[in-house]
């Protein structure tokens, strides 16, 4: 379930909505009515197809030529943001 809360509402009762993300629900904060930020639960595993794990795996290689050193699926993720 989503619930758009207020700023002040979200400082005076972090710990509730909190306990509602804990159980999946996602809480949108509001600030002067326009939302801001969005509490969601932290996905536990990031779950990667077979497919998209042989990508990953040709795109090492090809790296390897290049010299660019170590890098981590995490980190690519990150820069997509």
């Amino acid at each position: 379930m989503k619930q758009q809360i207020s700023l002040r509402e979200a400082n005076q009762h972090l710990s509730e909505y909190i306990e509602a993300v804990s159980r999946g629900d996602e809480v949108i904060i509001t600030r002067r009515g326009k939302p801001v930020a969005k509490l969601v639960p932290i996905e536990e595993e990031r779950h990667v197809a077979p497919e998209q794990q042989a990508a990953w795996e040709r795109l090492k290689a090809s790296a390897r030529p290049l010299n660019v050193g170590r890098f981590v699926r995490d980190e690519c993720y990150d820069h997509l943001k």
